[in-house]
């Protein structure tokens, strides 16, 4: 919910539950595979409930991760924008020997990092 409302900071807050959470439910989920001719045989309908109950939080985590992957092309998009035009601003406005404008493409991007690591 705060992924959606663009409340990304926030969210990050909840990373170390999350991942303490996310540990135990594999370990639960693999002790259920462990015994899963047991389960079935014994209670079905509980299995299936399961079944149900897993493919929600999948559902969901999938959708997080399209909206984290669409915050992080806009933002890179709009890095790269802005790096562009500060670049144009920081080029030199005399003619070289050609009787053109030298332009240096290195300094595009001169003072603008992006971090990637999200």
């Amino acid at each position: 919910m705060l992924l959606r409302t663009g409340h990304i900071k926030q969210a990050s807050t909840l990373t170390p539950d999350k991942t303490r959470l996310a540990q135990d439910y594999v370990g639960f989920a693999r002790a259920v595979q462990r015994r899963g001719d047991r389960l079935r045989a014994e209670a079905p309908k509980a299995i299936d409930r399961l079944k149900q109950g897993h493919e929600s939080p999948a559902t969901q985590m999938a959708e997080n991760l399209r909206v984290l992957a669409t915050a992080r092309t806009v933002t890179e998009d709009l890095l790269t924008d802005v790096a562009q035009i500060v670049g144009q601003q920081n080029k030199a406005k005399t003619y070289g020997r050609a009787g053109a404008v030298a332009s240096d493409p290195a300094s595009s991007a001169r003072g603008i990092a992006v971090n990637r690591s999200m």
